[in-house]
């Protein structure tokens, strides 16, 4: 079975989970979008995602290709220095790494986006590896 998700990077987090970061880490950008705007469904969401944490763990590394590229550090780039698009030249996206340098995340627009999609962007590089690697 995969192991592309860590449960330690999912609980650390959880502690910010009332905002989502949890649920986008774990592919879920829907729910995580709720949580956001919700505060973790009044908290009450949250609090209920302590004991899911495992199993969204299980359903991401069902879901999500292991490859070269791993997940958790891209992660930790995008959250914390997703702005200046650290996570886009982790993943070979030299040319929109720098747009997002140059621009803010393109006005933190494209930081939105990959925070929705960053799961499918890292599985995309991972599977076509595989193809040509």
């Amino acid at each position: 079975m995969n192991n592309t998700h860590s449960k330690v990077i999912g609980y650390i987090l959880w502690i910010f989970g009332f905002m989502g970061a949890h649920r986008f880490y774990y592919g879920r950008p829907v729910s995580g979008t709720i949580y956001f705007f919700t505060l973790g469904l009044f908290f009450i969401g949250w609090i209920v995602d302590l004991f899911l944490i495992p199993s969204l763990d299980r359903a991401a590394d069902e879901r999500y290709a292991t490859g070269p590229k791993d997940y958790s550090i891209s992660w930790i780039l995008m959250t914390f220095l997703g702005f200046f698009g650290l996570h886009r030249l982790y993943l070979g996206k030299w040319v929109t790494a720098i747009i997002w340098f140059l621009t803010g995340g393109l006005f933190l627009i494209g930081y939105l986006y990959d925070y929705c999609t960053l799961n499918a962007q890292i599985d995309e590089v991972n599977r076509r590896s595989r193809r040509f690697g």
